[in-house]
C-alpha cells in the first residue's frame, strides 16, 4: 500500500472534519431522511431525494478521509533533523530573481496542497527543486512559462 506524506496540521484538519461529519452531518441527514419519509410517497418527494443525495456525499467523504488517514505517513517537521535545509513541511520564503517579488510556500502532501493558501505539494516542480536546499541558495524551476530562478530568503519549520 502506498504511503502518502502528510503534515501534522493536515492530519489534524482531516480528523476534525471526520469528527464533524460523523457527529453532526450524518445524524442531521438521517433526521432529514426520516422527516421526508413521513411526508408520504417517496417517488415524488424532492426532500427525500435531496437528503439521500446529501447522505451519499457525506458517506463518500467519510470513506475518503478514513482512507487518506489510513495511508498517511504523518510527519512532524519539528521532530526532523533539518540542518537548515528545505524539507517536507518547511515554510520557505523565496525572492524571484527576475522581478524581486517575494513569495512564501509551505511544502505539504498532495492531499493538503492549496495554492490559494500557499501550500504546495511535495511532488510539484517548485517543491522538488527546493528540497535539500538551504537559505541563500538559488534554484531554477521549470514552469509552464519557462525557467524561473528563485533565491531562498528564509526557511522556517512551523
Amino acid at each position: 500500500m502506498k504511503r502518502n506524506p502528510m503534515t501534522l496540521r493536515g492530519a489534524e484538519l482531516l480528523r476534525t472534519e471526520l469528527k464533524k461529519l460523523k457527529s453532526e452531518a450524518r445524524p442531521n441527514v438521517i433526521k432529514a431522511i426520516a422527516e421526508a419519509r413521513s411526508h408520504g410517497d417517496l417517488s415524488e418527494n424532492a426532500e427525500y431525494h435531496a437528503a439521500r443525495e446529501q447522505q451519499g456525499f457525506i458517506e463518500g467523504r467519510i470513506s475518503e478521509i478514513e482512507s487518506k488517514l489510513s495511508t498517511a505517513d504523518i510527519i512532524d517537521v519539528t521532530q526532523l533533523k533539518t540542518d537548515g535545509r528545505v524539507v517536507f513541511g518547511a515554510t520557505v520564503d523565496l525572492a524571484d530573481e527576475n522581478d524581486g517579488k517575494e513569495v512564501t510556500y509551505t511544502i505539504v502532501g498532495e492531499d493538503e496542497a492549496d495554492i490559494r493558501e500557499s501550500r504546495i505539494a511535495v511532488t510539484s516542480p517548485i517543491a522538488r527543486a527546493l528540497i535539500g536546499k538551504s537559505e541563500g541558495d538559488v534554484v531554477d524551476v521549470m514552469a509552464p512559462g519557462g525557467t524561473r530562478s528563485y533565491e531562498i530568503v528564509a526557511v522556517r519549520y512551523d
